[in-house]
């Protein structure tokens, strides 16, 4: 089994940065896809970057340009820089990675953008 925490979200202003963090441990090998990804009351959880094990990286529509996936595999972790905020970023963010076939989520962290 794989256990992810998240770490990093809070409040911040219009067009300011964010950086969340995930720490990964547990049953690690094999891990082919690591993402983060975004939900707002109401509305499903979207996807907001991902980044395969041979290091390809997917972004959603609304966040290619401000935000960059990135991983520590040495730190055992998936870090999502986030500039350029914008009040329709505010959502709680998910760490997700697929093992085998097999998803885990970490428990999200909240991230509001407002003046």
């Amino acid at each position: 089994q794989v256990q992810l925490v998240e770490s990093g979200g809070g409040l911040v202003q219009p067009g300011g940065s964010l950086r969340l963090s995930c720490a990964v441990s547990g049953s690690i090998f094999s891990i082919n896809v690591m993402g983060w990804y975004r939900q707002v009351p109401g509305k499903e959880r979207e996807l907001v970057a991902a980044i395969t094990s041979g290091g390809f990286t997917n972004y959603g529509d609304s966040v290619k340009g401000r935000f960059t996936i990135s991983r520590d595999i040495a730190k055992r972790t998936v870090n999502l820089q986030m500039n350029s905020l914008k009040p329709e970023d505010t959502a709680v963010y998910y760490c997700k990675t697929t093992r085998m076939g097999i998803d885990a989520w970490g428990q999200g962290t909240q991230v509001t953008v407002s003046s």
